[in-house]
């Protein structure tokens, strides 16, 4: 059945960024869209104001009511992972055998009629994804675009094209989580990193890297695989593959690397056509890393040097990827999604390497239980290279608390000296009396709920010093 022939469409964890570009892309051809999830935030609201009806209460007589206004057969049921099977409506919709599908299964099943291209790793991949869409878009070129994270060029998650066109692309940010990008075919595939993570589904490292092996042999016979040196060196590919790297001589690497008036400058080496004198308006060396994976899609696509550089100049990033929210010579607030060791790792040291006069605190709510327990000491030696840390309790998403695995242990592990342990609701009061010359929130909990008050705090701040 056409993916598109469903009446109903009903998404158990709507509020969720994978999730909700696909509500967003069902509801634009007019489809009935309905969703639970269990605590409405922004993209809840923004959901419910585009037309789709949420509801934040597990309430089977909802569903049961609403599902009888339908044949069985037309009801599509679109669930996360993060879902508890033993959830009410999710219970309801297995005993009564309604179509319940994966996310994962979903988007693939929506790719299947395009020219996919696909962006996995564990960490890069979302900025990666973003940034290739915003290429396409600058070339002209028709497509279609689920994003892990809220463009700040274009303000969504979801970007749509047409769909009648034969040659349509469809960027997609592929996720490892549960093996979900097996659902995928794509014609250019791109791997970022492979550091361990996941590991309460895989098990292991070693795991993983046989599932991204997988990944990568899925792409189709006339197309691409892009991959980072490191990466290719894990995986061991036979495949025929394009090599990127920072700074190393792979076919796609940066040269001449530098910093003027606060931004990244440097030339991409290219065996197709060299890129030169590019600036790309975000800081931080993984994000030069990123530009460089995103100009090799660009150029299998037959893109330009030229249209290549100004859509890197015009780029805005996305939100919670190093989302600046202060920025002044004095106070500094920086928000960021990081939260795996690397990813810590990459954001600090470019805070450090802007703002090196600058005192960097960073507030840092650990997410899951499993994670943290798998790499407390990557976390530990990532957080140390703040000035000063506050530790928030971990955020426990999907799982149930682990015996001994908590916020204490890892701070027991850090050996910075001015660490400290926060609840989360008494954060603002802490920050009241203390002062702050750049700020960082980290972290993929609900941590993005003080962004708000964080920011009006150091805006009043800000304007004391100006009236003193």
């Amino acid at each position: 059945m056409n993916i598109l022939n469903y009446k109903l469409y009903y998404f158990l964890g709507i509020g969720g960024i994978g999730m909700s570009a696909l509500a967003r892309y069902f509801n634009h051809y007019g489809k009935t869209v309905y969703g639970y999830d269990k605590t409405k935030t922004v993209l809840c609201s923004e959901l419910e104001n585009e037309g789709i009806t949420i509801h934040y209460n597990e309430n089977e007589d909802f569903v049961k009511e609403l599902f009888s206004k339908y044949n069985k057969e037309d009801v599509l049921v679109i669930y996360t992972p993060a879902v508890p099977k033993e959830h009410a409506e999710f219970e309801y919709c297995v005993i009564n055998k309604f179509n319940l599908q994966k996310r994962a299964w979903v988007l693939g099943e929506i790719t299947r009629q395009f020219k996919t291209i696909a962006i996995a790793g564990t960490h890069g991949k979302t900025t990666t994804t973003t940034l290739v869409t915003h290429i396409l878009k600058t070339a002209g070129i028709n497509c279609f675009a689920f994003l892990g994270g809220i463009s700040q060029n274009y303000k969504t998650n979801l970007l749509l094209g047409d769909a009648s066109d034969p040659n349509a692309y469809v960027v997609v940010e592929a996720d490892e989580y549960d093996r979900s990008f097996l659902t995928l075919s794509p014609y250019i595939t791109v791997i970022t990193s492979v550091d361990a993570d996941h590991l309460d589904i895989y098990g292991s490292h070693e795991n993983m890297l046989d599932t991204y092996n997988q990944f990568a042999g899925r792409v189709k016979k006339d197309g691409f695989l892009i991959v980072k040196k490191n990466v290719d060196n894990d995986l061991r590919l036979n495949s025929k593959r394009l090599i990127y790297s920072l700074n190393l001589d792979t076919e796609y690497c940066a040269e001449d690397i530098h910093i003027d008036k606060g931004e990244f400058c440097y030339n991409i080496k290219s065996p197709i056509e060299a890129v030169n004198r590019v600036t790309i308006g975000l800081p931080g060396l993984h994000n030069v890393e990123n530009s460089i994976a995103a100009t090799a899609v660009a150029q299998q696509l037959g893109i330009k040097g030229d249209i290549i550089n100004t859509a890197l100049r015009s780029f805005k990033g996305v939100k919670r990827r190093f989302d600046y929210h202060v920025k002044s010579k004095s106070l500094v607030y920086i928000d960021d999604y990081a939260h795996h060791p690397e990813e810590l790792k990459a954001a600090i040291g470019s805070a450090k390497q802007l703002y090196p006069d600058k005192k960097v605190t960073g507030i840092f709510q650990p997410h899951l239980f499993s994670r943290t327990r798998d790499f407390a000491d990557g976390f530990a030696e990532s957080l140390d290279l703040l000035d000063e840390c506050i530790l928030l309790e971990i955020y426990p998403a999907r799982e149930k608390p682990m015996e001994g695995i908590n916020s204490q242990m890892l701070l027991d592990k850090m050996k910075l000296k001015n660490k400290f342990l926060v609840k989360k609701e008494n954060i603002i009061d802490f920050l009241k009396t203390h002062h702050c010359e750049v700020v960082m929130t980290l972290g993929a909990g609900d941590i993005d709920s003080l962004i708000a008050p964080i920011e009006k705090l150091l805006k009043g701040k800000l304007e004391e010093k100006d009236l003193k």
